[in-house]
């Protein structure tokens, strides 16, 4: 069982890192040293850089000290960095003599990318109706004589909020986007908003956002319609997927204006005046201003390590490291509108006359960019991230790129940060369409043979939501294994590009034994574990994946999953993932298919307990993010609705029903009753959209069972089956009120008083037995293992049971057929409703 194995790149690293340790050459740093020093414990180097390039001198001229390989030990501190660490192809060890970079014995330093801001000071006048005081100023740091940018802040370790117009978590709703003069208008009656050059729109589309420079704002009475500026104006505008929406259903998209003076008022708000080159907060409560350490990224990358295709990096880890305070800056600079994954749109349009050689259906064309990240690898192999933290970045943590294969990250701490904590693979060049399959004549281009293991990834894609815990691209030979995801915008982990089932770069990749948790924060159309296009031999098993965010402006509400294989996935096996409910999607995938087995709560228990980070380094743990005042979604529950009334149209019935996302929906009908079955949200939101499409009909809930068997909790012993099929039967209530109240009484306390009903069916293998009561109508569910007869099971009922029997006798006095039955029909067989073949 794979659970148990380990995998064969640990093994080998971890006998040459314990064979060669004793007779290694090595160089010291500390934040008291001096980069002249002999780079001796005694005499250390002050950067890493120098570090670095002393250990390539020693491999340039062979020297003997690094046979057992080079240790660049960190002492503990703060290592403020000048400019990123760029590893060279000459910077590469051997398997037999890697160099490793790694921090001293119970040390933490940190490789610090941004700048600290000190000496704060009350303000003395009045700002935005707050009282003198309450707001904070200091001088902006400049470098060059020129105010550093930024769009993120940490006081005490703790993101600080870009001054926008709305308090809390709240958003506003736009009133409606014009395309064609690229401008919307949004409600506007605070006019204590005011327009500042360098404001922006954060707005939300579907599974992504947007930020958008403001070019204008012209108020009229209580509404202002806003242009942008380019590129993102045009492109925001002709893009057609992700985009703004209009809906009366579930509100239009969500939106705040940001980096305004004017819109400074709550606390924890900051604002950077880069024209008198001064910044602004106001503290939260308990923050002390005088001694507060107030941190402003700078550098957008902190390390770089790029090779090329035949001189790759190769040999180096980082061991104990902690990357903090990365800056991201294009946003402010031509704006951020992604297409998925934080890609975002360097190009895209709508094709007036659809299809591209590789589909004939597509509309859409975009080109994507990718954004920075802390730490960049490119062309590098057998490198390691071991036990290293990425903390309070603005932008991707890691980025495991091109050409990059047989690299180990475990053991790692990912938190706070505003984009994917791990990105992996290409995702289309800048050049290359993004619906194209990615195909390359030299396979070393490929990011391939990964692995990323035990680490934990917790409070990411704080800043743009569209991003995820891990997110993997044109990938090959990946394996994502015993990772734990938690407190994400989106979704927590993707993996595929091109939106194609057309043959390309990626197969054999592997999504195993995590435990993803508490996602979907902002966001719909999300999942635990999403796929995209054609991936030959490649499995998603025993992950545990539980407990998803409510998010309170999303476009459809119910969209949100545990496993979602979506445009051209194929040639995968899902089997043995926990979920709690069957809540996935199958959207447009390959022909040739996948493998589903077994994913539903009813797997084993040890996929629950194995799922996640292992030791050594549970200790991780203890950093998980969890927002426990957010909202969590609400499960859907086992529903029927009734909808009655001559000449059924049944397919606008289910047009109309299909923004609901009934889990495992079915149709029953009988004569002019048709049964809507599933596990549903919000039944009489339903209710409503059906009663406005289908004013002459008459629609009844049938919700809240008054009586539910489930095999899984009274047949002890036994597995439920994987899938299930459904019969559904109709009766009514005699009219005497008080035998419907025995009937209920009677039900109540079954599995006390009739023990021996239960046990009937789970001779018989029934999975479920629900009555439904709506007035004195009932609405009995018997869900059976699929391919099975009921005939044959129910029989198994009374087998040696004849308690059944009597209680059978004892039920019929209470049952009678519903107004359209016939004289002596009690139980009326309602048809499933059969799928219509293309």
């Amino acid at each position: 069982m794979f659970l148990k194995k380990r995998h064969p790149l640990l093994t080998i690293l971890f006998l040459l890192f314990t064979v060669f340790s004793m007779q290694a050459a090595d160089i010291w740093v500390a934040v008291n040293g001096k980069d002249t020093n002999e780079g001796t414990k005694e005499s250390p180097l002050a950067t890493v850089h120098m570090a670095l390039r002393k250990a390539r001198e020693l491999r340039r001229l062979k020297d003997a000290s690094i046979k057992g390989g080079i240790h660049i030990i960190i002492k503990d501190g703060i290592y403020h960095l000048d400019e990123p660490l760029f590893v060279r192809p000459e910077d590469s060890g051997t398997a037999d003599s890697p160099t490793t970079i790694e921090a001293d014995v119970n040390a933490k330093p940190v490789f610090n990318g941004g700048i600290a801001i000190n000496n704060w000071k009350k303000s003395t006048t009045v700002i935005n109706g707050q009282k003198a005081g309450t707001v904070w100023v200091a001088d902006a740091p400049q470098i060059a004589g020129e105010v550093i940018n930024y769009r993120q802040l940490w006081v005490n370790g703790v993101k600080a909020v870009r001054a926008k117009s709305t308090a809390g978590n709240k958003m506003e709703r736009i009133l409606s986007w014009d395309k064609e003069t690229e401008t919307c208008w949004i409600p506007f009656k605070d006019k204590s908003v005011k327009y500042e050059p360098g404001m922006e729109m954060f707005i939300v589309q579907w599974w992504a956002i947007a930020n958008l420079r403001i070019k204008n704002i012209e108020v009229v009475k209580d509404s202002a319609r806003l242009s942008f500026e380019k590129p993102e104006s045009r492109i925001q505008s002709e893009h057609p997927w992700p985009a703004p929406w209009i809906s009366k259903n579930n509100g239009n998209s969500a939106f705040f204006l940001n980096n305004g003076m004017s819109m400074l008022n709550e606390a924890g708000e900051w604002y950077l005046d880069r024209r008198n080159a001064k910044i602004y907060y106001i503290p939260r409560a308990g923050e002390n201003m005088a001694s507060a350490k107030v941190i402003a990224p700078v550098l957008e990358n902190l390390v770089e390590i790029k090779g090329t295709i035949d001189s790759p990096v190769h040999d180096v880890k980082f061991k104990g490291i902690s990357f903090q305070y990365s800056n991201w800056l294009r946003p402010s600079q031509q704006g951020h509108v992604p297409l998925q994954a934080g890609m975002y749109l360097l190009d895209a349009y709508k094709l007036k006359i659809p299809g591209t050689p590789n589909q004939a259906s597509l509309e859409n064309q975009a080109w994507v960019g990718r954004p920075r990240a802390a730490v960049e690898v490119n062309y590098a192999n057998n490198t390691v991230f071991e036990s290293c933290s990425f903390e309070h970045l603005s932008s991707t943590g890691l980025d495991l790129n091109k050409g990059t294969n047989h690299n180990i990250v475990q053991g790692n701490l990912f938190k706070d940060i505003g984009g994917n904590g791990i990105t992996l693979g290409v995702f289309s060049e800048e050049a290359f369409e993004a619906h194209l399959p990615l195909q390359v004549k030299d396979d070393r281009e490929v990011c391939s043979n990964e692995l990323i293991t035990d680490n934990l990834i917790t409070n990411v894609a704080n800043e743009d939501w569209g991003c995820l815990g891990i997110a993997a691209g044109f990938v090959r030979n990946l394996t994502i294994e015993y990772n734990e995801i938690s407190d994400v915008a989106y979704s927590g982990i993707s993996m595929g590009w091109g939106w194609t089932h057309t043959e390309n770069v990626m197969r054999n990749n592997k999504i195993l034994a995590n435990k993803i948790h508490h996602y979907a924060k902002h966001l719909h159309d999300v999942a635990g574990i999403y796929t995209l296009s054609s991936q030959p031999d490649s499995r998603i098993e025993e992950n545990y994946i539980d407990k998803v965010y409510y998010s309170p402006y999303a476009h459809d509400p119910f969209l949100w999953l545990y496993l979602y294989t979506d445009e051209g996935s194929q040639h995968f096996t899902i089997k043995n993932n926990w979920i709690p409910i069957q809540k996935i999607l199958k959207n447009n995938n390959g022909p040739k298919g996948n493998i589903w087995q077994d994913n539903n709560q009813f797997v084993s228990t040890a996929v629950k307990e194995n799922a996640g980070i292992r030791p050594p380094f549970t200790h991780l743990k203890k950093e998980v993010v969890v927002d426990e005042a957010w909202g969590m979604q609400e499960m859907p529950k086992s529903v029927a609705i009734e909808v009655i009334g001559k000449n059924l149209d049944i397919d606008k019935i289910k047009s109309t029903i299909k923004g609901f996302r009934i889990v495992g929906e079915e149709l029953y009908q009988w004569e002019n009753h048709l049964v809507i079955y599933g596990l549903m949200n919000q039944p009489e939101r339903t209710k409503r959209k059906l009663a406005l499409a289908f004013p002459e009909l008459q629609i009844k809930i049938y919700e809240n069972p008054v009586y539910d068997f489930q095999n899984f909790e009274r047949c002890p012993d036994v597995k439920p089956a994987s899938e299930w099929e459904n019969i559904v039967l109709t009766a009514n209530l005699v009219e005497d009120p008080k035998m419907q109240q025995e009937y209920l009484d009677y039900h109540k306390t079954q599995f006390e008083k009739w023990p021996e009903i239960a046990k009937g069916f789970c001779n018989a293998d029934f999975q479920q037995l629900q009555v439904f009561k709506n007035g004195r109508q009932l609405m009995l569910v018997i869900s059976i293992p699929k391919g099975k007869d009921l005939d044959k099971l129910n029989p198994k009922t009374t087998k040696n049971n004849p308690r059944v029997d009597e209680w059978n006798a004892l039920m019929k006095k209470y049952q009678t057929g519903i107004d359209d039955a016939k004289a002596g029909e009690t139980w009326i067989f309602l048809k499933k409703v059969e799928e219509k073949k293309e």
